[in-house]
């Protein structure tokens, strides 16, 4: 019986033993993180577990204000990013590039780009990947019943889920984020 408690004991120190040091690790890794990754971390996982989809957990959507088109919507995007220091750089209608492959009618599916050419550039200074991230790209969508929609990457992932950016580049992405996040909003009403 005393061999039983001892080798039970001995379990017991171990886990211990396995927790403190698994503890340790994590503190140790979680210093290394921005300080606002483990809120993005937890927003995007609750909208992956609601959704299950992880194209959702990481999109930023406004359904736009009924009684717009996707013309009034386009024009507002276009001129709004002016006062918000955003560069319109580029336009692709993806509904007519499947209505010239097809031959068939397709639903409103447009991409429009935008950049800050500085902040663009400390991210590629900072890191060739963020690239990829680059023109920021906001999309017009109908869904199958007409309604508009905006959608965009939530640039939180970028901006917070890693180690801490440069201070300059954190504040220029910081408020790119911003901008496009008051763009959508104001498109989504037709401001202007």
């Amino acid at each position: 019986m005393n061999i039983l408690k001892n080798l039970l004991a001995l379990i017991g120190l171990l886990a211990l033993i396995g927790a403190a040091v698994g503890y340790a690790q994590f503190q140790s890794f979680a210093a290394k993180l921005d300080p606002e990754a483990f809120r993005v971390y937890q927003e995007v996982g609750g909208r992956f577990l609601e959704t299950l989809d992880p194209g959702t957990a990481l999109v930023r959507v406004e359904k736009v204000d009924e009684g717009l088109t996707p013309e009034d919507v386009a024009q507002s995007l276009k001129s709004a990013a002016v006062d918000l220091d955003l560069l319109f750089v580029g336009e692709s209608p993806f509904y007519k590039q499947v209505e010239a492959v097809t031959g068939e009618p397709y639903r409103y599916i447009n991409f429009f780009s935008f950049c800050d050419a500085r902040v663009g550039a400390l991210m590629a200074d900072y890191n060739n990947t963020y690239t990829a991230f680059m023109p920021c790209r906001i999309a017009l969508v109908a869904d199958p019943d007409g309604t508009l929609w905006l959608q965009m990457m939530d640039l939180d992932m970028l901006i917070h889920g890693g180690k801490p950016l440069p201070p300059d580049l954190k504040e220029g992405a910081l408020e790119v984020s911003a901008a496009l996040n008051e763009l959508i909003e104001r498109a989504a009403r037709g401001d202007f």
